[in-house]
C-alpha cells in the first residue's frame, strides 16, 4: 500500500511540474515537420513578447517521437536544441521592461520533468538601441552551451515607450 501511495505522489508531482511550465508569453505553433524516419519532429512556434508589442520571435525546437523515447529510454526528456529569430511585426510599443545587464526571462518551457528548461531572455542594449533575445538551455545537472541569439534594432522602428525611454 505504501508503494502505491508513493507512486501516486510521484505522478502528482510530475503533473504539477508540467503544469508549472506555463510560458510567460503568448505562443502559437505555426509549423512542424518530421526530420527522420523515427518520427522526431521540429516544431516552429511564434512567440509574442509580453511587454513589447510589435515584436514576434520564431523558435524552432526538437520534439522526440515515441519510437525515439522507446529506443533511448528517457521518456520524460526532450533535447534542448533550439534556434530563434525575432523581428518587428507591427508598431513597437515597449512596456515595463528590465533594462539592466541581465535583462529578463520572457519565455520558459520544460524539456524534462524537473532538471531542464528552454528559456528566452530579453536584454535591452541601450548603447545600440536594440532589443536582444537569447534562447538557451537551463540545466541543473550541467551547464549547457546550447544557445542562439537574435536582435531587433529600434533606431528606425520609432518605438513608443509606455514609461518613457530609458536615458
Amino acid at each position: 500500500m505504501h508503494l502505491v501511495k508513493t507512486a501516486a505522489a510521484l505522478v502528482s508531482a510530475c503533473l504539477l511540474a508540467f503544469s508549472a511550465a506555463v510560458p510567460a508569453a503568448a505562443q502559437e505553433e505555426v509549423g512542424e515537420f518530421s526530420n527522420d524516419w523515427t518520427g522526431n519532429e521540429l516544431k516552429v512556434i511564434a512567440m509574442e513578447d509580453p511587454e513589447v508589442d510589435g515584436v514576434t520571435c520564431h523558435i524552432v525546437h526538437f520534439d522526440r517521437s515515441v519510437i525515439d523515447r522507446l529506443r533511448k529510454g528517457n521518456w520524460f526528456e526532450d533535447p534542448s536544441n533550439a534556434s530563434i529569430a525575432c523581428r518587428q511585426t507591427g508598431p513597437i510599443v515597449i512596456g515595463d521592461i528590465e533594462t539592466g545587464k541581465s535583462g529578463e526571462e520572457v519565455f520558459s518551457e520544460r524539456k524534462s520533468l524537473v532538471f531542464k528548461a528552454l528559456a528566452v531572455r530579453r536584454i535591452y542594449d541601450k548603447t545600440n538601441d536594440t532589443l536582444v533575445y537569447v534562447i538557451y538551455s537551463r540545466q541543473v545537472t550541467e551547464a549547457s552551451a546550447k544557445m542562439a541569439i537574435s536582435s531587433v534594432p529600434l533606431f528606425a522602428a520609432q518605438p513608443t515607450w509606455k514609461n518613457g525611454k530609458p536615458s
